[in-house]
């Protein structure tokens, strides 16, 4: 007698409307809501949100603000720039505030996204 389940390939509870739900949501709003959660991450591991310094971790930081440009770069094309204009402006300022909450900044252009953004100046 086989200990496995008769019906594995199910999908789970809810997988149909889920499915449904994310195939009727445009690309630039997924794009976008990605974006926005990164940079709120980025901002909280900046030290920037209420928490401030006690969750501040400068090396989770870096990963999501380098994920943040790539994502930013590579959308900006496929999303418009009223959409990329805003995200830009928001990955710029968390690039700055990263080099700020720095004891020792980056080089121009070897901070956290500038290999997608290029070297960010205050």
């Amino acid at each position: 007698m086989s200990s496995q389940p008769d019906h594995v390939d199910e999908a789970p509870a809810g997988h149909d409307e889920l499915t449904r739900d994310i195939a009727e949501v445009p690309a630039v709003e997924v794009i976008t809501t990605v974006a926005v959660h990164l940079m709120s991450a980025a901002a909280v591991k900046c030290g920037l949100a209420e928490g401030g310094e006690k969750d501040k971790d400068l090396d989770e930081a870096r990963k999501l603000i380098t994920a943040l440009a790539g994502l930013v770069t590579a959308g900006a094309p496929e999303i418009s720039n009223f959409h990329a204009a805003p995200l830009r402006d928001g990955l710029r300022s968390l690039q700055l505030a990263f080099r700020e909450a720095s004891l020792v900044p980056d080089a121009p252009g070897t901070g956290p996204g500038e290999k997608f953004t290029g070297p960010v100046y205050s």
